[in-house]
């Protein structure tokens, strides 16, 4: 385990311009507003923002650039945009508009070599791989696009191995087994996950209780763990959480 501080990191998934949340990609609802919301997160001590418009690659529409215009203007975090990322140009808008990263989630499925034009453009650290995946009743972990509608076939880990390879410079993995349930983290595969990988991996789908960040920072090993429920309605503020995490000796940006 490496000794960087671990990061805390509220997603805002975005669907017509607000903030939505659903237990298990479905059950959608409303969240707020997705300025005010950064901003609060940024005020409370949050280390990073993901925007996700969870609605991009399966309607065909690309990201609001005006959204990551007034996001960029009220935070002073950084912050990575993804949904309906699918060539040079759309990435060149959303980091020219102020966003810190950009995340590719179908486009890597559909166009695996995005992510190395993505990474010699304008380099790995700016390039985060999503991962939606599923385990199935055959005991593997297998990797889902828009939004968690397609199953793809792929093997997680596999797939990981590979985006790592092309340049992504960061892997923010979701398990759709886990997400919205605020049961925790699948730590097991986290672990085992970042183990195999040499960049970043963000941990994503279960955060219910301040236990869970602990969990997955101490057994899964994760660099950083994000959650939305939790953040959204309040159920954890991060400035107590953090508090949560120095008590339990996990090197935390407080």
């Amino acid at each position: 385990m490496n000794n960087l501080a671990k990061r805390i990191i509220p997603c805002l998934d975005i669907r017509d311009g607000r903030t939505v949340k659903g237990v298990n990609f479905v059950e959608i609802r409303d969240a707020g507003d997705p300025v005010e919301l950064a901003q609060r997160y940024s005020d409370q001590g949050a280390d990073e923002l993901v925007f996700l418009d969870i609605t991009a690659s399966h309607e065909k529409r690309k990201l609001l650039k005006e959204l990551v215009d007034k996001v960029a203007m009220a935070i002073s975090i950084p912050f990575t945009v993804g949904g309906g990322v699918s060539e040079i140009a759309d990435a060149d808008v959303l980091l020219s508009a102020g966003a810190d990263k950009v995340s590719v989630n179908s486009a890597a499925i559909l166009n695996p070599d995005i992510i190395d034009e993505l990474a010699q453009q304008f380099g790995s650290q700016f390039v985060v791989v999503a991962i939606d995946a599923k385990l199935e009743d055959d005991g593997k972990w297998q990797v889902y696009r828009n939004g968690g509608r397609i199953p793809m076939g792929l093997e997680l880990f596999s797939w990981a191995k590979e985006m790592q390879e092309r340049g992504a410079g960061e892997i923010l993995w979701t398990s759709m087994n886990h997400d919205g349930t605020q049961n925790g983290f699948a730590n097991d595969t986290m672990r085992e996950l970042g183990r195999s990988l040499s960049i970043p991996l963000i941990a994503s789908g279960g955060a219910g209780k301040p236990e869970h960040f602990a969990d997955v920072f101490s057994l899964g090993e994760a660099d950083a763990a994000l959650a939305a429920s939790v953040f959204h309605y309040d159920t954890i503020p991060i400035p107590v959480l953090k508090e949560y995490l120095k008590s339990k000796a996990i090197n935390i940006r407080i």
